[in-house]
């Protein structure tokens, strides 16, 4: 196998990085994926830096022994926390996000912004710095999200729980006049339909899983690693939770998987 033909490595902390593989899948229909749902370290949003490091560099490493020639962390949190020691520590490139708050500055007419994300992306250093420099012209309303990951996971995804969380923390910026949402952690693209429906037609929804397969594209290109395949490429699936309940996620929201398999107990386990 050429390095060219070597898969993509993409992970989470659970099943919402799909979003982001789905985007990717779109962008390089031949490429081989590998995905790694850390699900049981779930949510990266309420765990210490220190603590999400290690698993990205467990994760990391079990995704270049299997010969990743990239790798996207599909997680707000675990880009903000982790990132920088991913790139010291891997010689492939490796493609983060951030919340987009930028684009949403340039679709909010009201000058009011809300960001949706997990306690560890809105308390990280790097939201602030991203805040300061792109979110100045207008009110960014940083709101954290519990439960709305636990509800991905579990495939509820329009229950009237799932119905009821959206509502309570969408209502604070919508109360305060915002008309543009960021959806500042990869679980809740797949909320997107319902938050539309609460929040209105007028309100703009901004996610950035589209930008990263851009920037993944760019960066395999700049380095000569895109595929000469012209066949469709396939995608395998691993976990560190429970494997029926991952497998019941992954079936719901990537349909046609062949299932999920356990990571080895080495990289499972510790954090």
């Amino acid at each position: 196998m050429t390095g060219n033909d070597h898969p993509i490595g993409v992970f989470d902390s659970g099943v919402g990085g799909l979003s982001v593989l789905r985007e990717i899948r779109a962008a390089l229909p031949c490429e081989n994926l590998l995905y790694v749902a850390d699900s049981g370290h779930l949510p990266y949003g309420s765990k210490p830096a220190a603590y999400i490091e290690r698993r990205a560099l467990a994760v990391g490493r079990f995704l270049l022994g299997r010969g990743a020639k990239a790798i996207v962390v599909a997680c707000n949190t675990a880009t903000a926390a982790a990132i920088a020691v991913l790139r010291a520590e891997f010689s492939v490139p490796v493609i983060g996000m951030e919340p987009g708050i930028k684009p949403a500055v340039a679709l909010s007419k009201s000058r009011v912004v809300g960001v949706l994300a997990t306690e560890g992306t809105l308390n990280s250093a790097r939201f602030r710095e991203l805040v300061g420099r792109t979110g100045q012209r207008v009110e960014v309303i940083a709101q954290a999200c519990p439960g709305w990951v636990e509800q991905v996971e579990r495939g509820e995804l329009t229950s009237p729980a799932t119905r009821d969380l959206v509502r309570r923390y969408t209502g604070p910026a919508l109360e305060r006049g915002a008309d543009t949402l960021v959806l500042g952690c990869t679980h809740y693209p797949f909320l997107a339909g319902l938050i539309a429906e609460i929040a209105g037609p007028e309100v703009c929804i901004v996610e950035t899983g589209s930008a990263v397969a851009r920037q993944l594209r760019r960066r395999l290109e700049a380095e000569g690693l895109l595929t000469r395949r012209t066949s469709p490429g396939a995608e395998a699936f691993w976990s560190s939770g429970p494997e029926e309940v991952t497998s019941h996620a992954v079936a719901v929201l990537w349909p046609g998987s062949q299932g999920v398999q356990p990571l080895p107990a080495g990289f499972a386990a510790g954090g």
